[in-house]
Parts: C-alpha cells; structure tokens; sequence
C-alpha cells in the first residue's frame, strides 16, 4: 500500500514538472535572452529524472519484478533512457542542441506516460507466463535502451535537414546558446575533414559559417549517437531471438514487432552504411535516419495499436468518454 502511494505520488509529481518544463520551453522559444530559465529547465529535466528513478524503483520492489512488463512501463523507462541522454552531454560537455532534443523528447514520453490516457495498465499484475524469464531484463532494456538513442540520433539528423533546407530563420544569430560552445577534439577533426570536402564552398557571412558549424555538429552527434543505438537494436534482437527459442521454440516467427525490428535494423544499417562514404554524409544520411524515426515509432508504439501477434501483451487501449 506504501509503494502504490508513493508510485502515485511520483506520478503527479513527475508530470507537473513535465508541464511547468514545457511552460519554460516555450517561453524560452519566445525570448530566447532569458538565460535563468533555460537554467530552471534544466534543472526541471533533472527533477523529471529522478522522478523517474523513483518511479522505476518504487514499481519493482512492488510488483516484484523488473518493470518492462506492459507499454505503461516501457514508456516510463524510456522516458529515463531519454533522461539519461539528456544529462550526460548537459553535465559532460554542455551541449545545448544535443540537450534540447532530448529534453523535448523526455517531456513528450514522460507526459503521455503520465498523462492519464491509458487505461488499466498504470496497474501492476502478474507476469504473463512468456514474461517470466531471465530474458526480460537483458532484452527488452536493450531494445528500449536502442530506441532511445536511435530516437535522439534521429532528431539531431531532422534538426539537420530543417537547418539546411530552411532559409529564413533566427538560429544564428550572436546570442544563440547553440553556438556558444566549445567543440571537443573529435568534433574539430571532423569538421576539418567536412570543410576539405566542401572547400569548394563560398562561405563569406558570419552567418553562412556559423550555419555550417551547427549542421556539422549535429551531423557529428546524430552519427555517434545512432551508432550506440544500432549496438544496443542488435544485442535487444539477438537476446530477443534465444529467449523466443526457449519460449516459443523458435528463434524467428516473423511476428510483426520482429518484423518492424528487423526492418528498424535494416534502416540504421543502411544508414551506417551510407556514412562510410564521406560524399553520403550529411543531408543524405539524414534523410535515412530521419526514415528511421518514423519506422522506430511504428515498431514501438504503432504494432501495439494492433494488439496481435506473439507481442500482443504489450497492447493498450484509450480512454473514451
């Protein structure tokens, strides 16, 4: 009874820091000079995570098991893998376009999660028999753990597309954050090697260059970030198949959540692919990855909406009135 009130508690805590941080946001895209609130938002992002944290820890020791058993609970971890993104380049190196994807996509999970529109599933119950195993822990943490980052790595390439083809806009002016940064060995190298590709480009405006400064960065991110989410898709794929072996007695049966995660694989291997060719970086392998945001949403969140197959224990419903 203790943890079911705690758990509820964090809820309504975590989901009313989730809305005063998207208050900031907002304002913060208004008045962009407003530097203390970016400041409080930062520190919302931080109190949304360790919200989280309690979240995930209370539901274990309640249910008694790892909590990654249904969609509410995926959505909650997924929300803390996101968080964990967030933190580590917001405390290691203070890169702001890394941590304003992220925390975009902290709040948007956190808050649906949250939000009261799925029904009966907020309740923890018994593992179904296909659940109990050793499995769950190593398989459904690593695919969650992949869509994450694969998600994060997918916004950078979109951020990277919207820069480069967008003309008129506001992003490189003096004051930006996103352009007051220092730039880490490894990102100067690369932007070394982009500059000798595309030296035959004419950047005479401040603005010109600050805008190929940005979209390298993003590029540089997008793929390291990517490149850690395809490591975890395939280790989440690989445990997934020997635990389907042992459940099922058989390692592939073509279920449409394995199907949408091989063709998830595919996309990021292809564009992993792209990016050996130094002439394919950049707008093209974002067009890939930016492919594979909308495949990982129907993989994850558009096969529960059918509620069939081996993995129909993670469907839902809506609430209606």
């Amino acid at each position: 009874m203790i943890f079911s009130t705690l758990e509820h508690i964090l809820t309504h805590i975590s989901f009313s820091i989730v809305s005063i941080v998207i208050t900031i946001h907002l304002i913060t895209l208004l008045v962009d000079e407003i530097i203390k609130l970016y400041d409080s938002s930062e520190k919302g992002m931080i109190a949304i995570f360790l919200c989280i944290t309690g979240l995930l820890v209370t539901r274990w020791i309640y249910s008694r098991h790892f909590p990654l058993s249904d969609l509410y609970e995926s959505l909650i971890f997924l929300s803390w893998s996101l968080s964990v993104i967030h933190i580590v380049p917001y405390f290691k190196k203070k890169k702001k376009h890394l941590s304003t994807i992220t925390a975009s996509s902290v709040i948007f999970t956190q808050g649906f999660a949250t939000s009261g529109l799925l029904t009966e599933i907020h309740q923890s119950a018994i593992l179904v028999p296909a659940l109990q195993s050793e499995w769950l822990i190593m398989h459904v943490s690593m695919m969650i753990l992949s869509y994450a980052a694969l998600l994060c790595g997918s916004l950078l390439s979109v951020a990277l597309l919207v820069i480069t083809f967008r003309k008129n806009r506001n992003l490189f002016c003096k004051r930006n954050p996103l352009l007051n940064e220092s730039f880490s060995f490894g990102e100067t190298q690369y932007m070394n090697e982009r500059n000798n590709v595309l030296g035959t480009t004419s950047f005479f405006s401040a603005k010109n260059y600050y805008r190929s400064q940005l979209i390298q960065q993003l590029d540089y991110w997008s793929y390291r970030v990517i490149s850690l989410g395809f490591i975890f898709l395939t280790i989440g794929i690989l445990s997934g198949a020997v635990w389907a072996n042992e459940a099922w007695g058989s390692y592939w049966n073509w279920d449409p959540k394995e199907t949408w995660a091989f063709i998830t694989w595919i996309v990021f291997a292809i564009y992993l692919h792209t990016r050996t060719n130094i002439n394919l970086r950049g707008t093209n392998s974002a067009i890939v990855a930016s492919i594979g945001f909308l495949i990982i949403w129907i993989c994850y969140f558009g096969v529960n909406l059918l509620g069939i197959g081996l993995h129909s224990y993670g469907s839902f419903t809506l609430t209606s009135n």
